[in-house]
């Protein structure tokens, strides 16, 4: 593994952490994103991971990027999902079905970080407008980066 490299970006007033290993692969917290929602970001995370769109979107996600995805585990839990009684965690994902999209970290930099198409997806839940402004900074930040990376 490589030097991960950590960044910031705004939107909106509220700053929001990435962090990247290779610069292909970016993650982006979803808990600073859900602070734009609520005093308690992993109850709006969860929520959010209670929905069946949002867990058929993830399921195909990673379907599409890790072959190490658990599908049998995946319909299970996508049965399940959008029922009253359905509950999903960060943490239960990943450990059902082996997903590499979301990462729950505890310590210093720690919260739940989502590959940047899921965060983005999570973004437009929280709302459009604050999805918006995140797209606005990510998108400088990344022509910043290209910009130093072309210098050298």
């Amino acid at each position: 593994m490589g030097k991960i490299i950590k960044d910031t970006i705004h939107a909106n007033g509220l700053e929001i952490g990435i962090y990247t290993q290779d610069f292909e692969n970016e993650f982006i917290s979803l808990t600073d994103i859900a602070r734009y929602k609520s005093d308690d970001p992993a109850a709006v995370i969860q929520n959010w991971m209670r929905n069946r769109d949002v867990i058929e979107f993830q399921g195909l996600w990673e379907r599409l990027h890790n072959p190490d995805f658990n599908p049998l585990e995946f319909e299970g839990v996508k049965k399940q999902a959008g029922a009253n009684a359905f509950t999903m965690s960060p943490k239960k994902w990943i450990e059902a079905t082996d997903a590499v999209g979301i990462v729950s970290k505890s310590g210093r930099y720690g919260g739940t970080y989502a590959h940047s198409d899921i965060a983005m997806s999570f973004a437009t839940w929280i709302s459009p407008e604050f999805q918006l402004y995140i797209m606005k900074d990510y998108r400088r930040l990344k022509t910043d980066e290209n910009s130093r990376l072309m210098e050298e």
